[in-house]
Protein backbone atom coordinates (compact mmCIF):
# COMPACT_ATOMS: atom_id res chain seq x y z
CA UNK A 1 0.00 0.00 0.00
CA UNK A 2 1.22 3.51 -1.15
CA UNK A 3 2.10 6.03 1.68
CA UNK A 4 -0.18 8.08 0.87
CA UNK A 5 -3.27 5.73 0.63
CA UNK A 6 -2.33 4.58 3.73
CA UNK A 7 -2.68 7.61 5.45
CA UNK A 8 -5.95 8.17 3.81
CA UNK A 9 -7.13 5.42 5.38
CA UNK A 10 -6.15 5.95 9.25
CA UNK A 11 -7.52 9.83 9.02
CA UNK A 12 -10.76 8.52 7.37
CA UNK A 13 -11.08 5.91 10.46
CA UNK A 14 -10.08 8.67 12.64
CA UNK A 15 -12.51 10.61 11.70
CA UNK A 16 -15.12 8.35 12.13
CA UNK A 17 -14.12 7.53 15.81
CA UNK A 18 -15.18 11.66 15.87
CA UNK A 19 -18.41 10.88 14.50
CA UNK A 20 -19.36 8.11 16.75
CA UNK A 21 -17.82 10.24 19.91
CA UNK A 22 -19.86 13.08 18.82
CA UNK A 23 -23.51 11.38 18.02
CA UNK A 24 -22.93 9.36 21.54
CA UNK A 25 -22.07 12.77 23.70
CA UNK A 26 -25.15 14.12 22.10
CA UNK A 27 -27.55 10.75 22.80
CA UNK A 28 -27.44 10.88 26.76
CA UNK A 29 -28.06 7.38 28.07
CA UNK A 30 -31.54 6.26 28.88
CA UNK A 31 -30.73 6.40 32.36
CA UNK A 32 -30.43 10.26 32.10
CA UNK A 33 -33.32 10.57 30.08
CA UNK A 34 -35.76 8.31 30.63
CA UNK A 35 -36.19 7.61 26.74
CA UNK A 36 -34.70 4.63 25.09
CA UNK A 37 -31.59 5.51 22.60
CA UNK A 38 -33.15 5.93 18.62
CA UNK A 39 -32.54 2.74 16.80
CA UNK A 40 -29.84 2.32 13.85
CA UNK A 41 -30.67 2.65 10.28
CA UNK A 42 -31.64 -0.95 8.97
CA UNK A 43 -28.90 -2.93 8.03
CA UNK A 44 -27.96 -3.90 4.05
CA UNK A 45 -27.79 -7.46 2.80
CA UNK A 46 -24.11 -8.09 2.36
CA UNK A 47 -24.33 -12.33 1.52
CA UNK A 48 -26.51 -15.34 0.52
CA UNK A 49 -29.52 -15.73 3.78
CA UNK A 50 -29.11 -19.01 5.50
CA UNK A 51 -32.36 -20.79 5.97
CA UNK A 52 -32.63 -21.89 9.47
CA UNK A 53 -35.28 -25.15 9.98
CA UNK A 54 -37.43 -25.28 13.16
CA UNK A 55 -35.54 -26.67 16.70
CA UNK A 56 -37.09 -29.98 17.42
CA UNK A 57 -35.51 -30.60 20.79
CA UNK A 58 -37.93 -30.88 23.73
CA UNK A 59 -36.62 -28.64 26.35
CA UNK A 60 -36.80 -25.82 24.06
CA UNK A 61 -40.56 -26.06 24.32
CA UNK A 62 -40.41 -25.26 27.89
CA UNK A 63 -37.39 -22.71 27.57
CA UNK A 64 -39.55 -20.56 24.91
CA UNK A 65 -42.65 -20.32 27.33
CA UNK A 66 -40.17 -18.47 29.59
CA UNK A 67 -41.69 -14.76 29.43
CA UNK A 68 -40.22 -12.53 32.26
CA UNK A 69 -36.53 -13.50 34.20
CA UNK A 70 -34.61 -11.50 36.91
CA UNK A 71 -31.34 -12.46 38.02
CA UNK A 72 -31.16 -11.73 41.61
CA UNK A 73 -27.39 -10.08 41.67
CA UNK A 74 -27.40 -10.15 45.59
CA UNK A 75 -26.82 -13.69 46.28
CA UNK A 76 -22.89 -13.70 45.98
CA UNK A 77 -21.64 -17.24 44.69
CA UNK A 78 -25.03 -18.58 43.96
CA UNK A 79 -26.57 -18.01 40.88
CA UNK A 80 -30.40 -17.15 41.75
CA UNK A 81 -33.18 -15.70 39.31
CA UNK A 82 -36.76 -15.45 39.03
CA UNK A 83 -38.52 -16.60 36.22
CA UNK A 84 -42.06 -16.87 35.29
CA UNK A 85 -43.53 -19.22 32.12
CA UNK A 86 -46.73 -18.70 30.45
CA UNK A 87 -49.58 -21.28 31.29
CA UNK A 88 -52.08 -21.47 32.45
CA UNK A 89 -55.98 -19.47 31.70
CA UNK A 90 -54.52 -16.11 30.81
CA UNK A 91 -57.91 -14.76 32.15
CA UNK A 92 -56.82 -16.22 35.53
CA UNK A 93 -53.27 -15.14 36.24
CA UNK A 94 -51.27 -17.60 34.21
CA UNK A 95 -47.96 -16.51 35.07
CA UNK A 96 -46.24 -19.50 36.99
CA UNK A 97 -43.37 -17.92 38.84
CA UNK A 98 -40.41 -19.82 39.83
CA UNK A 99 -37.07 -19.18 41.74
CA UNK A 100 -34.24 -20.95 40.49
CA UNK A 101 -30.40 -21.42 41.47
CA UNK A 102 -27.83 -22.86 39.71
CA UNK A 103 -26.22 -25.97 41.44
CA UNK A 104 -23.44 -27.19 38.58
CA UNK A 105 -23.50 -28.51 35.22
CA UNK A 106 -24.27 -31.96 36.74
CA UNK A 107 -27.38 -31.11 38.50
CA UNK A 108 -28.68 -28.29 36.71
CA UNK A 109 -31.47 -26.25 38.38
CA UNK A 110 -32.60 -26.35 42.18
CA UNK A 111 -36.31 -24.83 40.91
CA UNK A 112 -39.38 -23.91 43.27
CA UNK A 113 -42.36 -22.79 41.86
CA UNK A 114 -43.66 -19.92 44.41
CA UNK A 115 -46.68 -19.37 42.89
CA UNK A 116 -49.37 -19.08 39.61
CA UNK A 117 -49.45 -15.11 39.14
CA UNK A 118 -50.51 -12.02 36.69
CA UNK A 119 -47.46 -10.46 37.14
CA UNK A 120 -44.54 -10.29 39.82
CA UNK A 121 -42.25 -7.36 40.91
CA UNK A 122 -38.75 -6.96 42.35
CA UNK A 123 -38.92 -4.78 45.29
CA UNK A 124 -35.78 -5.42 46.90
CA UNK A 125 -33.02 -8.21 47.07
CA UNK A 126 -30.48 -9.25 49.87
CA UNK A 127 -28.92 -12.29 50.42
CA UNK A 128 -31.15 -15.11 51.11
CA UNK A 129 -33.91 -12.43 50.36
CA UNK A 130 -36.19 -10.92 47.75
CA UNK A 131 -39.12 -9.23 48.84
CA UNK A 132 -41.98 -9.32 45.97
CA UNK A 133 -44.96 -7.24 44.75
CA UNK A 134 -47.58 -9.63 43.05
CA UNK A 135 -50.73 -8.92 41.35
CA UNK A 136 -53.31 -11.82 40.97
CA UNK A 137 -56.59 -12.92 39.59
CA UNK A 138 -59.39 -13.67 42.21
CA UNK A 139 -62.84 -15.15 41.82
CA UNK A 140 -65.26 -14.93 44.09
CA UNK A 141 -66.84 -18.37 44.90
CA UNK A 142 -70.57 -16.80 45.01
CA UNK A 143 -70.72 -14.78 42.19
CA UNK A 144 -67.69 -16.38 40.24
CA UNK A 145 -66.97 -12.70 39.29
CA UNK A 146 -63.17 -12.14 38.47
CA UNK A 147 -61.53 -9.32 40.54
CA UNK A 148 -57.65 -8.71 41.31
CA UNK A 149 -55.56 -8.21 44.04
CA UNK A 150 -52.19 -6.79 45.11
CA UNK A 151 -49.92 -7.97 47.83
CA UNK A 152 -46.63 -8.57 48.99
CA UNK A 153 -44.44 -11.30 49.90
CA UNK A 154 -40.95 -12.40 51.32
CA UNK A 155 -39.04 -15.16 49.92
CA UNK A 156 -36.25 -15.96 51.69
CA UNK A 157 -33.93 -18.78 52.07
CA UNK A 158 -31.27 -19.68 54.21
CA UNK A 159 -27.47 -18.86 52.61
CA UNK A 160 -25.20 -21.59 52.71
CA UNK A 161 -21.34 -21.07 53.54
CA UNK A 162 -20.14 -22.91 50.39
CA UNK A 163 -22.90 -20.82 47.90
CA UNK A 164 -24.81 -24.21 47.13
CA UNK A 165 -28.34 -23.94 47.01
CA UNK A 166 -30.97 -23.69 49.79
CA UNK A 167 -32.97 -27.00 50.36
CA UNK A 168 -35.83 -25.05 51.07
CA UNK A 169 -37.27 -21.58 50.71
CA UNK A 170 -39.94 -19.73 52.41
CA UNK A 171 -42.59 -17.25 51.13
CA UNK A 172 -43.99 -15.10 54.04
CA UNK A 173 -46.51 -12.69 53.14
CA UNK A 174 -45.36 -8.92 53.66
CA UNK A 175 -46.71 -5.07 54.16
Amino acid sequence: MKPVTFLAAVLALAACDTQVETRKAEVPPVEQTGTPTPAAAPLTASGPAATLQPETAPNLQDAASVVELDELRAQGTSTAKLFGTAGGDPAMNGLYTHLAFFQGPAEGWRVFRLGDFLEYRVLSEAPGRVDLEIKESTMDQATSAIGSRTHRVIVGWAVAADGSAPPTVTVTPAQ
